[in-house]
């Protein structure tokens, strides 16, 4: 896999999912650059707005095997990774025999996933960080390349209980969907209100797929473009050196899976730019997908209106930046 290839498969899946998506760049990147690091991407919006189709396109034109969990009050946690079930062989003999569940795939769409329990959202924390499943005592690996990527309705929705810090952290990316523009809503309801669907194209196997991811990591990084990644991370604590919006409004910053985040991220929107190596405009361009579930804020937050991305937003502002690593530098 060359970085030439790796940029030309990365537009014709931005250019298949196109004909089912309308709009919604920043989120069909976001989608693209976590699928390219192996990461878990959590898109949240309200109902309607095409996250779930979205993901479904994506599986389809990379070729990768998709499983879905539809997350309710009521699933457990053997519905998600599988459960020992009692069968009797042909011998007569009755022994327990392992039966996988649906995070067994390539590529799992966690459907509203905060409609299910915490107890339930708990279960997926081994299979996002360890990539394996512990089912009565025996550890069974996930197949590779693995992703979740995980729909959210926002928690003022009736029904919804918040993700847990820690199963928020094993996300790579959070992105955000928005309400389409009227123009492209136009769009979307001439296309989704016909009797045709677009035909998509398969554009990557999961052989070339898992070429690209491990390109991904070799793509090299300044030791300066390093140091900003991490003082952006570390920007997000509040403290003495912390500015007043983060002292106001942050109870708790990223940890340190935000700064591998951001290089890691930034890595694969080099590449997807036909880039070989890492620019700081790579890792301004990630800090709020990385970055913004990682924030735990207070009730000041609350109450003065101030959201995670308006912080980070103010964060980035005000981290002093390197003088080299400029795109196009």
């Amino acid at each position: 896999m060359t970085p030439e290839r790796y940029a030309e498969i990365g537009e014709a899946v931005r250019e298949q999912i196109g004909k089912v998506i309308v709009g919604q760049e920043d989120l069909v990147e976001a989608v693209l650059v976590a699928m390219l690091c192996e990461g878990h991407v959590l898109l949240e919006g309200v109902p309607g707005l095409g996250k779930t189709e979205l993901l479904k396109t994506l599986a389809e034109v990379v070729a990768v095997d998709l499983g879905r969990i539809q997350f309710t009050p009521d699933l457990m946690p053997a519905d998600v990774v599988g459960t020992q079930v009692l069968e009797e062989g042909d011998d007569g003999r009755r022994d327990f025999v392992f039966r996988s569940g649906p995070i067994f795939h390539n590529l799992v769409l966690a459907d509203e996933i905060n409609r299910a329990t915490p107890k339930t959202q708990s279960a997926m924390l081994e299979a996002m960080q360890e990539r394996a499943v512990t089912v009565a005592g025996a550890t069974r690996p996930l197949p590779r390349p693995f992703f979740v990527m995980a729909t959210q309705n926002p928690i003022e929705n009736e029904g919804t209980y918040p993700l847990p810090e820690a199963q928020l952290d094993r996300f790579l990316l959070k992105a955000l969907v928005h309400f389409p523009p009227t123009d492209d809503l136009i769009e979307i309801v001439s296309r989704t209100t016909g009797s045709e669907r677009p035909s998509l194209d398969v554009v990557a196997s999961a052989e070339q797929l898992r070429a690209m991811i491990e390109l991904t990591r070799t793509v090299p990084v300044a030791s300066h473009l390093v140091r900003y990644a991490v003082d952006l991370t570390a920007a997000t604590h509040p403290g003495d050196d912390a500015g007043d919006m983060v002292n106001r409004a942050v109870r708790f910053g990223a940890s340190p899976r935000g700064a591998q985040a951001l290089i890691l991220t930034a890595k694969a929107s080099a590449l997807l730019d036909g880039r070989p190596a890492v620019a700081l405009d790579d890792i301004v361009a990630m800090a709020l997908p990385v970055l913004r579930h990682r924030l735990v804020t207070g009730y000041e937050a609350a109450a003065d209106g101030i959201t995670t991305d308006q912080v980070i937003a103010d964060i980035v502002e005000r981290t002093p930046r390197p003088s080299a690593g400029l795109r196009g530098a």
